[in-house]
């Protein structure tokens, strides 16, 4: 089991059912390992642009901000939308689930792409029509949506 991310940040404490369900109150539900997962789309065509995790300096850093800042497991940092491929995301609606464990921005998404890969959405592939779930050999995926642009140029190594 991975270790808990710490923050200093810390959101209302988890109550009643009855309130974490229908109350008013933000009281957001992080997994063991301090995350909760995050759904993003455009706020004018609720398009699916992108799927990830907070941590609560993630989500305080967003509410405060304005700017959609997720935690990068795979970098251990977080990662501020846009911050070096100018592809940010303003947020303009946070809304949670019904228990409060899974979160959903709606947001402008500045310059066209989500995905790090120079696409609108990170769900730019779908499963051809036909596969079958018990030949492996059916499972492929096509592309759905056209390249913004090209992360070669986008991100230099630095």
């Amino acid at each position: 089991m991975t270790q808990p991310i710490m923050s200093t940040y810390v959101f209302p404490a988890r109550t009643t059912r009855a309130d974490i369900e229908l109350g008013a109150l933000l009281q957001p539900k992080f997994g063991p390992d301090g995350l909760i997962p995050c759904i993003t789309t455009d706020h004018v065509t609720n398009e699916v642009l992108m799927f990830a995790f907070m941590n609560a300096e993630a989500l305080a850093h967003t509410i405060k901000s304005g700017k959609a800042t997720y935690w990068s497991r795979s970098r251990s940092k977080l990662w501020i939308k846009g911050e070096e491929s100018g592809n940010a995301q303003l947020v303009k609606e946070l809304r949670v689930d019904c228990d409060q464990d899974v979160l959903l921005l709606k947001v402008e998404n500045l310059g066209g792409a989500a995905c790090h890969n120079g696409y609108a959405s990170c769900f730019y592939r779908k499963l051809v029509s036909g596969a079958k779930a018990d030949d492996p050999t059916s499972m492929k995926l096509e592309y759905a949506a056209t390249r913004i642009f090209d992360p070669a140029t986008v991100y230099k190594k630095k």
